[in-house]
């Protein structure tokens, strides 16, 4: 199989933020440097950017550009808040060697990827990258601004407190001087649009306090507290925890600037739905700060690396299948998800592992519902809750489970590893391999235990696996892409099972 590193990402961002011609845009992105104003210093080696389409936030963002211009550094971090995969407390990492924007190709820093995917905070997340528009803006306004880099973009999940400083002190550990980061943030995004209208008059006066409120705390490098004043307020500023990691990254002799500030209210006269931009320099002299690799931490910190097979102890099992069907049986006494604690469940770290999961409901030995999500972005006790209501409730091949079956059905769990793309559908392995196939824009999903439940050979598993995604029945022979993943499945006792594929 061949290294997922040699794959090259597309930026598809021009022509829609900003022109698709490079001529163009590289006089426009001059220009914007050059109105800015701004002066070239040395001592910076952090910025806090905004990232709406060029047009909005492109001369707030050139201030930051022009700071920094024609330097040269060894690497370039940028960090961006997901804006499309949930991932709680995870850092999603790029699985490619290189990106491709209208400007040219930046390569990746993969060994220095590689050093992080050794933290399991950071790891890969398919469908984070690429197109997220928060990282992949930002490229064009490095690239026509400074000389030769590589390239480390950061997809950055909902992080609470602990995880945003494991991940600033993962990143120290890693950095050296001559290391630039970029924290990619939208301040207040205000109006019906976006659901946040904490106040209807003075709107332009009460936008500026609010988002330089935030500021302040920017400005003294208080993470913890710019993180308190957007839960207070409820500020919707998108790249909160990306700029909360690089302030948890600030020696106390850091200095913050804000260069420039704006807002689309102002830029385009609808003060009813407005979105706010700021850029900030930081000087900053990094002192990377050496922290025991994984490897070598106490038994205590260690978490399985991503896409690792899943272990749970046999009580973790049972406890994963108390929640699920505890889960099911509050919905129908109370109409809302529980808590563990509501169900006196106590959660280990085996089950606080980061996975996908399906659940699943036999009733008299056949499928009564099975939902589950593949990509693993929260720790698997939450995804087995919410997967028990969605296959009791929302499997659209079954009604909505009644309150008389549910002692009759027997409760199945799948814990999946991460999905890993196979060169060929010969790569996989019946029993062992659960897969995904995708073409054309459709996909469709058989769990490992599936083909042999069936009795099918893999031909047959492809076949009923592309008429699964609405594909005719031998379209996986080609043109489809695969991906693999493993299971530990686990179920209550029962006696006998049967059931059709999910």
């Amino acid at each position: 199989m061949p290294s997922r590193d040699t794959l090259t990402y597309t930026s598809t961002l021009a022509g829609s933020w900003y022109t698709a011609d490079e001529g163009e845009l590289r006089r426009e992105l001059r220009a914007l440097r050059e109105a800015s104003g701004q002066r070239r210093d040395d001592a910076v080696h952090a910025l806090i950017l905004p990232h709406a389409g060029y047009r909005y936030s492109g001369a707030v963002a050139a201030h930051g550009a022009r700071v920094v211009e024609g330097r040269s550094f060894s690497r370039v971090i940028v960090m961006g808040p997901t804006h499309r995969v949930p991932m709680r407390n995870a850092i999603a990492l790029p699985s490619a060697s290189a990106y491709l924007t209208l400007l040219g190709e930046l390569p990746i820093d993969t060994e220095f990827v590689a050093r992080l995917r050794r933290y399991p905070l950071f790891r890969q997340v398919p469908g984070a990258m690429p197109g997220e528009h928060s990282v992949e803006i930002e490229f064009p306004m490095l690239q026509d601004a400074l000389g030769p880099f590589r390239l480390v973009p950061l997809v950055v999940g909902q992080l609470d407190d602990p995880a945003v400083r494991e991940a600033a002190d993962c990143l120290l550990a890693e950095i050296d001087s001559n290391t630039l980061v970029v924290a990619s943030t939208d301040f207040t995004h205000y109006g019906p649009r976006f659901d946040y209208v904490p106040f209807t008059s003075s709107i332009e006066e009460n936008l500026r306090k609010l988002d330089l409120g935030a500021y302040e705390l920017i400005e003294r490098k208080d993470s913890e507290g710019f993180r308190r004043y957007v839960e207070r307020t409820g500020a919707t500023i998108c790249g909160r925890d990306p700029v909360a990691v690089l302030l948890a990254m600030l020696p106390p002799d850091a200095e913050v600037r804000r260069l420039a500030y704006d807002t689309s209210g102002r830029l385009t006269g609808d003060w009813w739905n407005s979105v706010s931009y700021l850029s900030a320099a930081v000087r900053v002299r990094w002192q990377p700060r050496p922290l025991p690799r994984p490897a070598e931490r106490g038994a205590e910190e260690d978490a399985p690396e991503p896409g690792a097979t899943l272990t749970l102890a046999p009580e973790e099992r049972r406890a994963l299948l108390q929640l699920a069907r505890g889960t099911i049986r509050h919905f129908f006494a109370h109409r809302r998800t529980p808590s563990p604690a509501d169900l006196g469940v106590g959660i280990t770290s085996g089950m606080r592992q980061i996975a996908g999961a399906f659940v699943t409901l036999h009733k008299h030995g056949e499928l009564r519902g099975c939902i589950g999500e593949i990509v693993p972005t929260r720790p698997l006790y939450e995804a087995v809750m919410h997967q028990a209501l969605n296959s009791a409730f929302k499997d659209s091949r079954f009604p909505p489970l009644s309150e008389l079956e549910l002692p009759l059905c027997r409760l199945e769990i799948s814990a999946l590893s991460e999905p890993k793309e196979v060169p060929s559908w010969q790569d996989i392995e019946l029993g062992r391999h659960g897969i995904v196939l995708r073409k054309e824009g459709r996909s469709a999903v058989f769990l490992p235990q599936v083909a042999p439940e069936q009795g099918w050979d893999l031909p047959t598993t492809l076949a009923h696996l592309s008429t699964k995604a609405g594909l005719p029945p031998n379209a996986w022979r080609e043109g489809a892409r695969f991906e693999v993943f493993e299971a530990l499945v686990f179920g209550e006792q029962r006696s006998g099972e049967g059931g059709g594929p999910r």
